[in-house]
């Protein structure tokens, strides 16, 4: 099989340079477009540059509809509402779109899903392989442990994050839901401040800092009478989730239309 060839979405930004230097770093694809907002003051700019590799002749463009006419796949970490107006584009050229972007609300996950009986769509909070197994364990223990084990996730970002908590948080968040059997939405607290009252039985509690170049931090604390059981990930480059978006666009090309996540490209999906 050909070269699997590749649209970088962001391609200016931290996280879009970083899916560029991947891309070359890697064998089974090449970058064929990088796209990034109207307007933005990278239009044009070589690719490659940005990303801090010679030129490649990539500029970087807010057309996506013309650089994904020879295209096979997208890769997305960018905002919501730029990962929506992609999602229609994608699926009408029938290209893999790997969804990295967070702070999604309910009804952008909606407007995903509603492509994915015709596009093949992977989408993810987190695209590491640690992460993931993370929340297979997290699953796991929430399972074993009864409601006397309150369950809080702390999670920390670099200070130009937007969305929290983080994708990962309510990702692990899911994980340890799934294990109890519970909705998270309806067991779910989140920023604590002033006069709460007493912690509320089965609750998972969320807590989110913002610093420095911090490139992600989760833990998951299980904490029962005399004793707490702490699940943590640290890492260290963002250049590991590049890598594993990529890890998930060769797994999804040729794959059948539906909505895949890092738990299917990496077999851990029960």
């Amino acid at each position: 099989m050909s070269d699997m060839r590749l649209i970088v979405a962001g391609a200016g930004g931290r996280m879009g340079r970083a899916l560029t230097r991947a891309i070359a770093e890697s064998k089974g694809a090449v970058l064929a477009g990088a796209l990034e907002a109207p307007g933005s003051e990278m239009l044009g700019k070589d690719a490659g540059v940005l990303a801090g590799l010679p030129a490649n002749g990539i500029k970087l463009s807010a057309d996506l509809w013309a650089m994904s006419r020879d295209a096979d796949g997208i890769l997305d970490f960018t905002v919501p509402a730029a990962t929506i107006a992609n999602v229609a584009i994608a699926a009408e050229r029938g290209i893999v779109h790997v969804i990295g972007t967070t702070g999604m609300s309910p009804s952008d996950d909606a407007v995903i899903r509603s492509v994915t009986n015709r596009a093949v769509v992977v989408q993810s909070g987190n695209m590491s392989l640690g992460v993931n197994l993370l929340a297979a364990v997290v699953k796991r223990v929430a399972k074993a442990l009864d409601q006397s084990f309150d369950i809080e996730i702390l999670e920390m970002h670099h200070k130009s994050k937007i969305d929290a908590p983080s994708g990962t948080a309510l990702m692990l968040g899911e994980a340890a839901a799934a294990g109890r059997k519970i909705a998270l939405d309806q067991h779910s607290a989140r920023g604590r401040d002033g006069i709460t009252g007493a912690r509320r039985p089965g609750n998972i509690g969320f807590a989110s800092l913002r610093g420095g170049t911090v490139a992600g931090d989760h833990s998951v604390s299980f904490l029962g009478p005399f004793e707490r059981l702490t699940l943590s990930h640290q890492a260290e480059d963002r250049m590991l989730f590049a890598h594993g978006a990529l890890k998930a666009a060769l797994w999804a090309h040729g794959k059948k239309p539906g909505h895949y996540s890092m738990a299917d490209v990496l077999g851990l999906s029960d």
